[in-house]
């Protein structure tokens, strides 16, 4: 992608969008240390329109799953349990077209040579995390992209932009648990959404097959939750760091489970929560677990299939978390970041 095919208006965006990032003054919120002094703050990404607004999600002990006595319930939802999250960060809205982009197609690193400003050490560390392939085809597929919900990544890709956006930031990023995603979504309730029982409030809260007109919708223009959090039920239904397990929370019954995660050994299924714009209201509830699967890639005419895009998951994004605690790299390792990403995606 050149600068040339940005087009005007962008180039202008982009300018006043360097003069702003390159003068911003770093946020209170990077600086807690304890989470009573946890605050918003907004990242903004150096060279280019991105901004992702950060939210503080206090630690805490929650009931996961859903009641056998909720309707719509699937199997793979129970037992409940308890579960212990520690605090963390989780970005407001999911991720957008202009934040992906900025990553996906190196916009920043466009502009900032095309103005011939300096490259710093943090920006050949970033410039360096490997970006996508170029897709066959426009992957918003029409839809919109700028403040859209970003669509049709893999888990990998999800996880390579989190990897970017950790080097870009010098923060840890990546993507949530399957359990700090829900207690998040939950937000301190116990219902099947966020804001009660009743699916007919739903339309207030998120874009879903009964309201969305056949497309997802700029992120954040519906209510949101009791922590600030917008679009978890539905708009892009959204990755996070597990292998889908169906009955993986019958393990979980004994005691509370700490931080629990289910790191992944195959490439399908992983799990993604919440529900989109193409989903009806029953998949939209906060306990709601859906598989990837390889249905997801029918529509990609490449040979081998591509390991950045999902074609047919027109209806998944992601959001990202920062734990308040970083993590350090043995943890990291041998937890947070363990998988085999290259090898389990299919390239041959």
């Amino acid at each position: 992608m050149s600068l040339q095919s940005l087009g005007v208006g962008c180039w202008l965006r982009l300018t006043v969008a360097v003069v702003v990032a390159q003068s911003a003054v770093p946020s209170p919120g990077l600086r807690a240390n304890e989470p009573q002094t946890m605050q918003p703050y907004t990242i903004e990404i150096p060279n280019s329109e991105a901004k992702i607004r950060m939210l503080p999600i206090p630690g805490g002990t929650f009931t996961m799953g859903s009641p056998a006595t909720e309707p719509n319930r699937n199997a793979d939802e129970g037992p409940l349990h308890e579960v212990k999250i520690e605090p963390f960060y989780m970005s407001e809205c999911e991720i957008t077209w202009n934040a992906y982009d900025t990553w996906g197609e190196g916009t920043d690193k466009l502009l900032r040579e095309a103005l011939g400003l300096p490259s710093t050490e943090q920006d050949a560390i970033a410039d360096a995390v490997t970006k996508p392939t170029e897709p066959y085809t426009d992957m918003s597929f029409g839809m919109g992209r700028g403040e859209m919900p970003a669509i049709c990544m893999t888990q990998h890709a999800a996880r390579k932009f989190c990897e970017w956006l950790t080097a870009r930031t010098g923060e840890y990023h990546r993507l949530p648990t399957e359990a700090e995603w829900e207690y998040a979504c939950r937000a301190g309730t116990t219902t099947a959404y966020s804001f009660g029982d009743d699916p007919a409030q739903l339309g207030e809260y998120a874009w879903y097959d009964a309201n969305s007109d056949g497309t997802y919708h700029e992120v954040g223009q519906k209510l949101p939750n009791p922590w600030g959090l917008k679009d978890m039920h539905g708009n892009v239904a959204e990755w996070v760091l597990d292998q889908y397990v169906p009955e993986i929370y019958a393990s979980r019954t004994d005691g509370v489970a700490v931080e629990p995660l289910a790191i992944p050994t195959t490439l399908y299924p992983r799990v993604v929560r919440g529900g989109g714009w193409d989903d009806p209201a029953s998949m939209c509830r906060s306990a709601v677990r859906e598989g990837s699967s390889d249905d997801w890639k029918i529509q990609d005419p490449q040979l081998p299939k591509s390991i950045w895009y999902h074609t047919d998951a027109l209806g998944v994004g992601f959001r990202v978390v920062r734990p308040l605690r970083r993590p350090t790299a043995e943890e990291r390792a041998a937890k947070w970041d363990k998988t085999e990403p290259e090898q389990l995606d299919p390239i041959e």
